[in-house]
């Protein structure tokens, strides 16, 4: 069976439908034509795996949390402590609550 089926057979089908314009300045189209050359790729595929990589790291330094050991020993011990009793809270929590309907 090995060299039957091509290469490309065995990998799943990836449906590209939508579209992404962009305005370039003629030095910045050269730069990426240029860099596209050097990798052996298509100037789609070397922008949109330049483009998706960049989101990713974006999207990651957002949702990302870095800290110092200290301030992560500092708020560790905060979340350890014991919850304080807040008795206007457990008052509110002890009442029926107004979203349940009636049956």
């Amino acid at each position: 069976m090995y060299g039957d089926v091509p290469y490309t057979d065995l990998m799943p089908a990836t449906t590209k439908s939508d579209r992404l314009d962009l305005r370039l300045t003629t030095a910045q189209k050269r730069e990426i034509e240029q860099a596209a050359a050097i990798s052996g790729r298509s100037v789609s595929d070397f922008s949109v795996t330049a483009l998706v990589e960049k989101a990713e790291d974006t999207i990651r330094r957002e949702r990302e949390i870095a800290m110092s050991r200290r301030s992560f020993e500092a708020f560790s011990a905060l979340l350890d402590r014991p919850a304080k009793s807040v008795d206007k809270l457990a008052g509110l929590l002890a009442r029926p609550s107004i979203f349940v309907e009636d049956e």
